[in-house]
């Protein structure tokens, strides 16, 4: 799918949904690496983690509670402690699942978040990821960049090696300050305008690396809609293959 204008206005994302034709196609993109977030852009966290939650709520006592409203409740609560000093991502979990735990009225022991770590084997990709990637690495340098604890990245099944790996354990300290992201640009070994991001995350992705200057596509699966308080990303694309569309010729 290409990137095409939605608008006359400059600061609106270029995106899906609209009809190709040989006069309206952009040109394409040429970075000299792209960059990846992880979970919930290449790996389907949520759906790879509910059954760890579950068996968490249920060792709660608490096996009635909405899986999914528990979770994002927990995630909110990760992306707000990313703002504050580091602490290791198992830590933020850990903390992060102590409070979910309060706000539920739950008498649960927050060492539970093991569960969660303990399935990060048995992660799985989007169906469009490993194909698209293979395509991309054909062509240009291709990174990670992650909230996440090195041991933890290492135990996910991306079943393929990066040429660079940013990890919030590396850059101590995670997206949203810019703090890894600043990470990713002292040590892309191009410049910062030749970097092209795809991420998942509206609250992460694009408040910590649009103002840093970086090029981002919002790869929103989930179709929800941009939060007006965000900046707003250079594209707008529903999956990963999409990119394709993007940068080659």
């Amino acid at each position: 799918m290409s990137a095409l204008p939605r608008s006359n206005d400059p600061d609106e994302p270029r995106g899906m949904g609209y009809p190709m034709s040989s006069e309206a196609r952009l040109p394409p993109l040429r970075p000299k690496l792209m960059s990846f977030d992880v979970f919930g852009t290449l790996i389907s966290v949520r759906d790879s983690s509910y059954g760890a939650f579950e068996s968490i709520l249920g060792d709660a006592g608490a096996p009635h509670l909405d899986v999914r409203t528990f979770w994002e409740d927990w995630e909110d609560r990760n992306m707000a402690h990313y703002w504050e000093p580091y602490r290791s991502y198992r830590a933020i979990c850990e903390l992060s699942l102590a409070e979910s735990f309060a706000h539920f009225g739950i008498a649960g022991d927050s060492r539970l978040i093991d569960r969660y770590f303990e399935a990060f084997p048995r992660f799985f990709l989007y169906d469009d990821v490993t194909r698209t990637l293979d395509r991309l690495s054909r062509s240009f340098r291709l990174a990670l960049v992650s909230n996440i604890d090195d041991d933890l990245l290492a135990m996910t099944p991306l079943r393929r090696d990066f040429d660079l790996v940013c990890t919030a354990q590396r850059a101590r300290g995670y997206k949203p300050d810019g703090t890894l992201f600043r990470y990713l640009i002292e040590n892309a070994g191009c410049a910062r305008d030749e970097i092209l991001h795809a991420g998942q995350s509206q609250f992460t992705d694009l408040v910590g690396g649009k103002p840093l200057g970086l090029t981002i596509a919002w790869i929103n699966r989930r179709q929800i809609a941009l939060d007006a308080s965000v900046p707003r990303p250079d594209f707008v694309f529903p999956d990963a293959q999409s990119l394709l569309g993007l940068v080659e010729t």
